[in-house]
Protein backbone atom coordinates (compact mmCIF):
# COMPACT_ATOMS: atom_id res chain seq x y z
CA UNK A 1 0.00 0.00 0.00
CA UNK A 2 2.56 2.36 0.83
CA UNK A 3 4.04 1.97 -2.33
CA UNK A 4 0.94 2.52 -4.14
CA UNK A 5 0.30 5.31 -2.14
CA UNK A 6 3.64 7.07 -3.17
CA UNK A 7 3.51 6.27 -7.10
CA UNK A 8 -0.61 7.65 -7.50
CA UNK A 9 1.23 10.87 -4.96
CA UNK A 10 4.15 11.14 -7.49
CA UNK A 11 1.63 11.18 -10.38
CA UNK A 12 -1.21 13.38 -9.14
CA UNK A 13 -3.87 10.79 -9.67
CA UNK A 14 -6.07 10.68 -6.97
CA UNK A 15 -3.97 11.31 -4.14
CA UNK A 16 -2.67 14.40 -2.35
CA UNK A 17 1.11 14.53 -1.34
CA UNK A 18 -0.36 15.77 1.75
CA UNK A 19 -2.79 13.13 2.42
CA UNK A 20 0.57 10.78 1.74
CA UNK A 21 2.87 12.06 4.35
CA UNK A 22 -0.17 12.16 6.85
CA UNK A 23 -0.98 8.68 6.53
CA UNK A 24 3.05 7.24 5.59
CA UNK A 25 4.87 9.76 8.20
CA UNK A 26 2.66 10.58 10.92
CA UNK A 27 0.83 7.14 11.29
CA UNK A 28 4.25 5.28 9.86
CA UNK A 29 1.85 2.81 8.08
CA UNK A 30 1.50 1.69 11.56
CA UNK A 31 3.13 -1.93 12.37
CA UNK A 32 1.41 -5.27 12.75
CA UNK A 33 -0.88 -5.74 16.19
CA UNK A 34 1.57 -6.54 19.30
CA UNK A 35 4.79 -4.55 17.80
CA UNK A 36 5.95 -2.98 20.66
CA UNK A 37 4.99 0.75 20.59
CA UNK A 38 7.56 2.88 18.52
CA UNK A 39 9.14 5.61 20.54
CA UNK A 40 10.44 9.02 18.94
CA UNK A 41 14.08 9.78 18.85
CA UNK A 42 15.73 11.34 21.80
CA UNK A 43 18.44 13.64 21.03
CA UNK A 44 21.85 13.55 23.95
CA UNK A 45 21.29 16.29 26.42
CA UNK A 46 22.96 19.77 25.38
CA UNK A 47 23.75 22.75 28.14
CA UNK A 48 21.64 25.50 26.64
CA UNK A 49 18.53 27.45 27.34
CA UNK A 50 17.08 29.12 24.05
CA UNK A 51 15.38 32.35 24.96
CA UNK A 52 11.83 32.90 25.23
CA UNK A 53 10.59 34.27 21.82
CA UNK A 54 8.15 37.00 21.17
CA UNK A 55 8.79 37.82 18.53
CA UNK A 56 6.67 37.65 14.92
CA UNK A 57 4.87 34.23 14.61
CA UNK A 58 5.84 32.11 11.99
CA UNK A 59 3.01 32.09 10.34
CA UNK A 60 2.38 35.53 10.02
CA UNK A 61 6.39 35.68 8.56
CA UNK A 62 5.53 33.24 6.03
CA UNK A 63 2.25 35.58 4.54
CA UNK A 64 4.42 39.23 4.72
CA UNK A 65 7.38 37.21 3.01
CA UNK A 66 4.98 36.16 0.04
CA UNK A 67 3.88 39.70 0.24
CA UNK A 68 7.49 41.98 0.86
CA UNK A 69 9.70 39.33 -0.97
CA UNK A 70 10.25 37.84 -4.49
CA UNK A 71 8.20 35.15 -5.84
CA UNK A 72 11.25 32.99 -6.87
CA UNK A 73 12.25 32.27 -2.66
CA UNK A 74 11.56 28.64 -1.78
CA UNK A 75 11.44 27.37 1.26
CA UNK A 76 11.41 23.31 2.73
CA UNK A 77 9.17 21.55 4.60
CA UNK A 78 4.89 21.53 4.03
CA UNK A 79 4.89 23.73 7.21
CA UNK A 80 8.08 25.81 6.94
CA UNK A 81 10.08 26.26 10.19
CA UNK A 82 10.61 29.41 12.08
CA UNK A 83 14.09 29.10 13.17
CA UNK A 84 14.87 31.85 15.99
CA UNK A 85 18.36 30.65 17.33
CA UNK A 86 21.19 28.75 17.14
CA UNK A 87 23.62 27.31 19.36
CA UNK A 88 26.41 24.93 18.21
CA UNK A 89 25.38 22.00 16.14
CA UNK A 90 21.65 22.86 17.40
CA UNK A 91 18.80 25.25 16.04
CA UNK A 92 15.54 26.19 17.79
CA UNK A 93 12.48 27.20 16.58
CA UNK A 94 10.00 29.79 18.15
CA UNK A 95 8.75 27.17 20.47
CA UNK A 96 11.86 26.38 21.38
CA UNK A 97 11.94 23.13 19.75
CA UNK A 98 15.36 21.97 19.34
CA UNK A 99 16.69 20.68 15.94
CA UNK A 100 19.92 19.33 15.00
CA UNK A 101 21.23 21.06 11.88
CA UNK A 102 22.78 18.60 9.52
CA UNK A 103 22.57 20.69 6.81
CA UNK A 104 25.40 23.65 7.87
CA UNK A 105 22.69 26.54 8.08
CA UNK A 106 22.55 25.82 4.19
CA UNK A 107 24.52 24.02 2.51
CA UNK A 108 28.18 23.87 4.87
CA UNK A 109 27.65 27.11 5.62
CA UNK A 110 28.19 27.28 9.08
CA UNK A 111 31.28 25.50 9.77
CA UNK A 112 31.94 25.92 13.30
CA UNK A 113 28.78 25.81 15.22
CA UNK A 114 26.10 28.07 15.15
CA UNK A 115 26.92 31.66 17.41
CA UNK A 116 30.51 29.94 18.37
CA UNK A 117 31.71 32.29 21.16
CA UNK A 118 35.16 32.77 19.63
CA UNK A 119 33.31 34.09 16.18
CA UNK A 120 30.85 36.61 17.54
CA UNK A 121 33.48 38.02 19.97
CA UNK A 122 35.89 38.69 17.33
CA UNK A 123 33.24 39.68 15.12
CA UNK A 124 31.83 41.86 17.60
CA UNK A 125 34.48 43.83 18.93
CA UNK A 126 36.38 44.51 15.43
CA UNK A 127 32.51 45.95 15.16
CA UNK A 128 33.04 47.94 18.43
CA UNK A 129 36.27 49.66 16.51
CA UNK A 130 35.56 50.04 12.99
CA UNK A 131 32.59 48.06 10.87
CA UNK A 132 34.04 49.10 7.39
CA UNK A 133 36.88 50.44 5.27
CA UNK A 134 38.23 48.96 2.65
CA UNK A 135 41.30 48.22 0.44
CA UNK A 136 42.00 51.72 -0.56
CA UNK A 137 43.31 52.01 3.01
CA UNK A 138 44.91 49.43 5.36
CA UNK A 139 44.40 47.35 7.98
CA UNK A 140 45.67 44.62 9.48
CA UNK A 141 42.25 42.35 9.60
CA UNK A 142 42.47 41.83 5.84
CA UNK A 143 46.55 40.87 5.92
CA UNK A 144 46.31 38.69 9.02
CA UNK A 145 43.63 36.63 7.44
CA UNK A 146 44.71 36.35 4.00
CA UNK A 147 48.14 35.38 5.33
CA UNK A 148 46.36 32.79 7.75
CA UNK A 149 44.70 31.42 4.71
CA UNK A 150 47.54 31.03 2.28
CA UNK A 151 49.47 29.25 4.97
CA UNK A 152 46.66 26.45 4.52
CA UNK A 153 47.17 26.54 0.30
CA UNK A 154 49.39 24.08 -1.26
CA UNK A 155 52.14 25.19 -3.45
CA UNK A 156 52.48 28.77 -4.64
CA UNK A 157 48.62 29.44 -4.29
CA UNK A 158 49.34 32.96 -2.13
CA UNK A 159 47.94 35.41 -3.41
CA UNK A 160 44.09 36.02 -2.37
CA UNK A 161 41.09 38.23 -3.82
CA UNK A 162 38.62 39.05 -1.34
CA UNK A 163 34.65 38.67 -1.75
CA UNK A 164 31.36 38.27 -0.85
CA UNK A 165 29.96 34.95 -1.92
CA UNK A 166 30.97 31.72 -3.39
CA UNK A 167 28.94 33.34 -7.26
CA UNK A 168 31.48 36.24 -6.83
CA UNK A 169 34.27 34.07 -6.53
CA UNK A 170 33.52 32.15 -9.40
CA UNK A 171 32.87 35.28 -11.54
CA UNK A 172 35.83 36.79 -10.47
CA UNK A 173 37.76 33.23 -11.34
CA UNK A 174 36.32 32.84 -14.58
CA UNK A 175 37.56 36.42 -15.57
CA UNK A 176 41.20 35.60 -14.21
CA UNK A 177 41.04 32.67 -16.61
CA UNK A 178 39.92 34.16 -19.47
CA UNK A 179 42.39 37.41 -19.34
CA UNK A 180 45.24 35.33 -18.29
CA UNK A 181 45.18 32.42 -20.96
CA UNK A 182 43.85 34.80 -24.10
CA UNK A 183 41.30 32.46 -24.77
CA UNK A 184 37.38 32.62 -24.50
CA UNK A 185 35.96 29.05 -24.08
CA UNK A 186 35.53 27.79 -20.28
CA UNK A 187 34.99 23.71 -19.76
CA UNK A 188 32.60 22.83 -17.15
CA UNK A 189 30.48 19.55 -15.80
CA UNK A 190 27.25 18.46 -15.99
CA UNK A 191 25.62 18.47 -12.63
CA UNK A 192 27.73 21.11 -10.84
CA UNK A 193 26.60 24.26 -9.42
CA UNK A 194 28.91 27.76 -9.51
CA UNK A 195 26.91 30.03 -8.68
CA UNK A 196 23.27 31.40 -9.93
CA UNK A 197 24.76 35.39 -10.97
CA UNK A 198 24.09 36.22 -15.20
CA UNK A 199 27.63 34.84 -15.69
CA UNK A 200 28.22 31.59 -12.97
CA UNK A 201 24.65 30.40 -14.18
CA UNK A 202 26.49 29.51 -17.96
CA UNK A 203 29.06 27.33 -15.62
CA UNK A 204 26.48 25.64 -13.61
CA UNK A 205 25.03 22.24 -15.01
CA UNK A 206 21.37 22.04 -13.63
CA UNK A 207 18.99 22.90 -15.54
CA UNK A 208 16.80 24.10 -12.64
CA UNK A 209 19.19 26.72 -12.07
CA UNK A 210 19.45 28.24 -15.19
CA UNK A 211 16.95 30.67 -16.72
CA UNK A 212 16.84 31.27 -20.86
CA UNK A 213 19.45 33.50 -20.83
CA UNK A 214 22.87 33.67 -23.03
CA UNK A 215 25.12 31.43 -21.38
CA UNK A 216 28.65 32.66 -22.87
CA UNK A 217 31.38 30.43 -24.29
CA UNK A 218 30.86 27.70 -22.08
CA UNK A 219 31.07 23.65 -22.73
CA UNK A 220 29.73 21.27 -20.38
CA UNK A 221 31.18 17.90 -19.81
CA UNK A 222 29.83 14.43 -18.93
CA UNK A 223 30.00 14.09 -15.55
CA UNK A 224 32.83 11.56 -13.83
CA UNK A 225 29.88 10.27 -11.72
CA UNK A 226 31.22 6.78 -10.12
CA UNK A 227 27.70 6.19 -9.52
CA UNK A 228 25.53 7.02 -12.52
CA UNK A 229 28.51 7.99 -14.97
CA UNK A 230 28.36 6.38 -18.60
CA UNK A 231 31.66 5.00 -17.24
CA UNK A 232 31.53 4.56 -14.00
CA UNK A 233 34.58 5.03 -12.02
CA UNK A 234 36.89 5.05 -15.60
CA UNK A 235 38.26 8.35 -14.95
CA UNK A 236 40.58 8.02 -17.85
CA UNK A 237 37.37 7.24 -20.13
CA UNK A 238 35.83 10.71 -18.67
CA UNK A 239 39.01 12.74 -19.13
CA UNK A 240 39.20 11.30 -22.96
CA UNK A 241 35.57 12.81 -23.64
CA UNK A 242 37.59 15.87 -22.55
CA UNK A 243 40.39 15.72 -24.59
CA UNK A 244 37.92 15.07 -28.00
CA UNK A 245 35.90 18.02 -27.19
CA UNK A 246 38.48 20.39 -26.98
CA UNK A 247 39.18 18.86 -30.26
CA UNK A 248 35.94 18.67 -31.62
CA UNK A 249 34.05 21.23 -30.26
CA UNK A 250 36.10 24.24 -29.70
CA UNK A 251 39.14 26.11 -31.54
CA UNK A 252 41.32 23.82 -29.88
CA UNK A 253 42.37 25.96 -27.51
CA UNK A 254 40.24 27.06 -23.86
CA UNK A 255 40.17 29.53 -21.06
CA UNK A 256 39.67 27.32 -17.97
CA UNK A 257 38.10 24.32 -16.75
CA UNK A 258 36.30 24.70 -13.25
CA UNK A 259 35.40 21.96 -11.38
CA UNK A 260 33.68 20.41 -7.46
CA UNK A 261 35.82 17.93 -6.27
CA UNK A 262 32.47 16.74 -4.37
CA UNK A 263 29.27 18.45 -6.49
CA UNK A 264 27.47 19.61 -3.69
CA UNK A 265 24.15 20.86 -5.05
CA UNK A 266 24.58 18.01 -7.38
CA UNK A 267 23.59 15.32 -4.46
CA UNK A 268 27.05 15.05 -2.85
CA UNK A 269 28.84 13.27 -6.23
CA UNK A 270 32.56 12.89 -5.13
CA UNK A 271 34.59 12.76 -8.98
CA UNK A 272 35.89 9.32 -10.03
CA UNK A 273 39.27 9.01 -8.67
CA UNK A 274 42.13 10.60 -10.34
CA UNK A 275 39.81 12.47 -12.72
CA UNK A 276 41.11 15.92 -11.80
CA UNK A 277 44.64 15.66 -12.09
CA UNK A 278 44.13 13.94 -15.62
CA UNK A 279 41.53 16.86 -16.70
CA UNK A 280 43.60 19.77 -15.85
CA UNK A 281 46.59 17.90 -18.23
CA UNK A 282 44.63 18.31 -20.66
CA UNK A 283 43.23 21.81 -20.28
CA UNK A 284 46.56 22.90 -19.13
CA UNK A 285 48.07 21.61 -22.92
CA UNK A 286 44.93 23.50 -24.31
CA UNK A 287 46.01 26.86 -22.87
CA UNK A 288 44.06 26.76 -19.88
CA UNK A 289 44.02 26.87 -16.27
CA UNK A 290 42.51 24.56 -13.41
CA UNK A 291 39.89 26.01 -10.98
CA UNK A 292 38.93 24.12 -8.36
CA UNK A 293 35.84 25.51 -6.59
CA UNK A 294 36.04 24.54 -2.39
CA UNK A 295 32.95 26.44 -1.88
CA UNK A 296 31.42 23.45 -0.34
CA UNK A 297 34.37 20.91 0.06
CA UNK A 298 37.03 23.26 1.62
CA UNK A 299 37.97 23.66 5.10
CA UNK A 300 38.76 20.15 6.46
CA UNK A 301 34.86 19.02 5.88
CA UNK A 302 36.06 16.03 4.14
CA UNK A 303 38.13 14.92 6.80
CA UNK A 304 40.89 13.33 4.87
CA UNK A 305 42.38 16.51 3.72
CA UNK A 306 41.69 20.80 4.18
CA UNK A 307 40.92 20.55 0.30
CA UNK A 308 38.81 18.48 -1.45
CA UNK A 309 41.16 18.99 -4.57
CA UNK A 310 43.65 17.33 -2.24
CA UNK A 311 41.39 14.12 -2.70
CA UNK A 312 42.60 13.67 -6.27
CA UNK A 313 46.37 14.69 -5.98
CA UNK A 314 46.03 17.82 -7.90
CA UNK A 315 47.16 21.35 -7.81
CA UNK A 316 44.85 23.63 -9.09
CA UNK A 317 45.84 27.06 -10.60
CA UNK A 318 42.89 28.91 -9.10
CA UNK A 319 40.92 27.97 -6.03
CA UNK A 320 37.68 29.78 -4.85
CA UNK A 321 35.72 29.52 -1.41
CA UNK A 322 33.33 30.75 0.26
CA UNK A 323 30.31 29.62 2.99
CA UNK A 324 32.30 27.58 5.44
CA UNK A 325 35.28 30.04 5.51
CA UNK A 326 32.58 32.61 7.33
CA UNK A 327 30.56 30.54 9.48
CA UNK A 328 27.79 32.46 8.23
CA UNK A 329 29.55 35.71 7.23
CA UNK A 330 29.13 37.00 3.92
CA UNK A 331 32.78 36.30 2.95
CA UNK A 332 34.52 34.31 -0.34
CA UNK A 333 37.53 34.59 -1.90
CA UNK A 334 39.90 33.46 -4.89
CA UNK A 335 43.22 32.35 -4.04
CA UNK A 336 45.82 31.78 -7.23
CA UNK A 337 49.27 32.08 -7.87
CA UNK A 338 50.89 35.61 -8.26
CA UNK A 339 51.06 35.36 -12.03
CA UNK A 340 47.88 35.01 -12.75
CA UNK A 341 45.94 38.35 -11.24
CA UNK A 342 48.80 40.58 -12.54
CA UNK A 343 46.43 40.48 -15.68
CA UNK A 344 43.92 42.92 -13.54
CA UNK A 345 46.47 45.32 -13.39
CA UNK A 346 45.78 46.68 -17.09
CA UNK A 347 41.68 47.82 -15.51
CA UNK A 348 40.23 48.91 -11.98
CA UNK A 349 39.87 45.80 -9.87
CA UNK A 350 37.67 46.68 -6.61
CA UNK A 351 35.04 45.12 -4.59
CA UNK A 352 33.49 47.58 -1.92
CA UNK A 353 32.98 45.03 0.17
CA UNK A 354 35.71 42.29 0.17
CA UNK A 355 37.78 41.99 2.82
CA UNK A 356 36.03 43.79 4.99
CA UNK A 357 37.22 44.23 9.40
CA UNK A 358 34.69 42.59 10.13
CA UNK A 359 34.58 39.77 7.78
CA UNK A 360 38.24 39.64 8.12
CA UNK A 361 38.36 39.63 11.48
CA UNK A 362 35.65 36.65 11.83
CA UNK A 363 37.21 34.71 8.62
CA UNK A 364 40.32 34.61 10.44
CA UNK A 365 38.72 33.49 13.51
CA UNK A 366 36.85 30.86 11.86
CA UNK A 367 40.58 29.40 10.96
CA UNK A 368 41.89 29.42 14.44
CA UNK A 369 38.82 27.35 15.61
CA UNK A 370 39.07 24.66 12.87
CA UNK A 371 42.39 24.09 14.14
CA UNK A 372 41.95 24.59 17.55
CA UNK A 373 39.03 21.84 18.29
CA UNK A 374 40.59 19.76 15.39
CA UNK A 375 37.45 20.15 12.68
CA UNK A 376 39.06 18.12 9.92
CA UNK A 377 39.73 14.92 12.29
CA UNK A 378 36.40 15.76 14.02
CA UNK A 379 34.78 15.05 10.44
CA UNK A 380 36.51 12.07 9.44
CA UNK A 381 35.26 10.25 13.10
CA UNK A 382 31.91 11.18 12.72
CA UNK A 383 31.30 11.15 9.25
CA UNK A 384 32.87 7.55 9.25
CA UNK A 385 31.01 6.36 11.86
CA UNK A 386 27.56 7.68 10.07
CA UNK A 387 28.67 6.28 6.65
CA UNK A 388 29.08 2.45 8.58
CA UNK A 389 25.93 2.99 10.22
CA UNK A 390 24.12 4.16 6.69
CA UNK A 391 25.89 1.15 4.48
CA UNK A 392 24.36 -0.91 7.14
CA UNK A 393 20.96 0.25 6.56
CA UNK A 394 22.10 -0.12 2.23
CA UNK A 395 22.47 -3.81 3.04
CA UNK A 396 18.78 -4.05 4.62
CA UNK A 397 16.88 -2.07 2.55
CA UNK A 398 16.76 -1.60 -1.52
CA UNK A 399 15.67 1.82 -1.62
CA UNK A 400 19.50 2.90 -0.92
CA UNK A 401 21.04 2.60 -4.00
CA UNK A 402 23.89 4.57 -2.98
CA UNK A 403 25.70 5.88 0.56
CA UNK A 404 28.50 8.14 -1.00
CA UNK A 405 31.52 10.94 0.34
CA UNK A 406 33.70 11.42 2.66
CA UNK A 407 33.59 13.16 5.92
CA UNK A 408 30.70 15.09 6.59
CA UNK A 409 30.38 15.56 2.76
CA UNK A 410 27.99 12.98 2.79
CA UNK A 411 25.48 11.58 -0.19
CA UNK A 412 22.26 8.61 0.18
CA UNK A 413 20.85 8.29 -3.46
CA UNK A 414 17.21 6.21 -2.81
CA UNK A 415 15.97 4.35 -5.76
CA UNK A 416 12.93 1.92 -6.59
CA UNK A 417 15.03 -0.30 -8.21
CA UNK A 418 18.41 -0.89 -7.95
CA UNK A 419 19.23 -1.94 -11.20
CA UNK A 420 17.71 0.60 -13.51
CA UNK A 421 19.03 3.31 -10.53
CA UNK A 422 15.17 4.78 -11.06
CA UNK A 423 15.39 7.78 -8.45
CA UNK A 424 12.40 7.11 -5.57
CA UNK A 425 11.42 10.91 -5.77
CA UNK A 426 8.10 10.33 -3.99
CA UNK A 427 9.67 8.49 -0.98
CA UNK A 428 12.65 10.87 -0.81
CA UNK A 429 9.60 13.60 0.00
CA UNK A 430 8.28 11.11 2.54
CA UNK A 431 11.88 10.99 4.32
CA UNK A 432 12.83 14.84 3.74
CA UNK A 433 9.18 15.93 5.87
CA UNK A 434 9.76 12.98 8.43
CA UNK A 435 13.44 14.35 9.49
CA UNK A 436 11.65 17.85 10.00
CA UNK A 437 10.32 16.22 13.40
CA UNK A 438 7.54 18.25 14.01
CA UNK A 439 4.21 16.83 12.78
CA UNK A 440 0.79 18.27 12.55
CA UNK A 441 -0.29 15.76 15.39
CA UNK A 442 2.32 17.81 17.39
CA UNK A 443 4.72 14.72 17.66
CA UNK A 444 8.41 16.23 18.24
CA UNK A 445 11.14 14.46 16.67
CA UNK A 446 14.95 16.49 16.29
CA UNK A 447 15.64 17.49 12.91
CA UNK A 448 18.81 16.62 10.31
CA UNK A 449 19.26 18.99 7.69
CA UNK A 450 18.67 17.73 4.21
CA UNK A 451 19.78 18.48 0.70
CA UNK A 452 17.50 17.52 -2.05
CA UNK A 453 18.14 16.84 -6.12
CA UNK A 454 15.21 14.36 -6.73
CA UNK A 455 15.91 11.27 -4.96
CA UNK A 456 19.16 13.15 -4.02
CA UNK A 457 20.09 14.14 -0.70
CA UNK A 458 23.02 14.85 1.30
CA UNK A 459 24.05 15.23 4.85
CA UNK A 460 26.27 18.07 5.15
CA UNK A 461 26.55 18.76 8.92
CA UNK A 462 29.81 20.27 11.35
CA UNK A 463 28.37 18.11 14.53
CA UNK A 464 30.24 20.36 17.28
CA UNK A 465 29.91 17.98 19.96
CA UNK A 466 31.93 14.54 20.47
CA UNK A 467 30.75 10.95 19.25
CA UNK A 468 29.02 9.03 21.57
CA UNK A 469 28.89 5.78 20.81
CA UNK A 470 25.71 3.64 20.30
CA UNK A 471 23.95 7.26 19.55
CA UNK A 472 23.56 6.85 15.99
CA UNK A 473 21.32 3.94 15.77
CA UNK A 474 17.66 3.30 14.40
CA UNK A 475 16.09 5.15 17.26
CA UNK A 476 12.62 5.40 15.37
CA UNK A 477 12.48 1.79 15.44
CA UNK A 478 10.11 2.22 12.78
CA UNK A 479 8.09 -1.02 11.72
CA UNK A 480 11.49 -3.26 12.56
CA UNK A 481 9.11 -6.04 13.63
CA UNK A 482 7.30 -5.99 9.90
CA UNK A 483 8.38 -8.55 7.86
CA UNK A 484 5.87 -8.02 4.98
CA UNK A 485 7.51 -7.11 1.46
CA UNK A 486 4.65 -4.02 0.89
CA UNK A 487 6.23 -1.97 4.01
CA UNK A 488 9.93 -3.26 2.87
CA UNK A 489 10.38 0.18 1.04
CA UNK A 490 8.73 2.81 3.46
CA UNK A 491 10.75 0.68 6.24
CA UNK A 492 13.96 2.01 4.48
CA UNK A 493 12.71 5.53 4.36
CA UNK A 494 11.70 5.50 8.09
CA UNK A 495 14.62 3.62 9.28
CA UNK A 496 17.17 6.33 7.24
CA UNK A 497 15.78 8.94 8.94
CA UNK A 498 16.03 7.14 12.85
CA UNK A 499 19.77 7.07 11.83
CA UNK A 500 20.14 10.79 10.99
CA UNK A 501 18.32 12.30 13.75
CA UNK A 502 19.82 9.97 16.90
CA UNK A 503 23.37 11.13 15.24
CA UNK A 504 25.17 13.38 17.86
Amino acid sequence: MAASLLRRAASGRGVRPAEVLRRLVSSEAAAPQGAPPRSPPEMPPFDHQPRPYAGMAGAEIFEKRKLFLGPSLFHYYQKPLNIVEGKMQYLYDEHGRRYLDCFGGIVVTVSCGHCHPDIVNAVVEQTKLLQHTTTIYLHHAIVEFAEALTSKMPGNLKVVYFVNSGTEANELAMLMARLYSGNLSMVALRNAYHGGSAGTIGLTGLQTWKYPIPQGEIHHLMNPDPYRGTFGSDAAAYAKEIEEHINYGSSGRVAGFIAETFQGVGGAVELAPGYLKLACDIVRKAGGVCIADEVQSGFGRTGSHYWGFQTQGVAPDIVTMAKGIGNGLLLGDVVTTPEIPSVLTQKIQFNTFGGNPVCSAGGLAVLKVLDKEKRQAHCADIGSHLVERLKVLQQKHEIIGDVRGRGLMLGVELVTDRKEKTPAKAETTVLFEKLKGPLEDGAVADNAGVSMLGSRWSVRARFAGKRKEGQCTEALGVARETRSQKHARQRGVLELGGVLQSQD
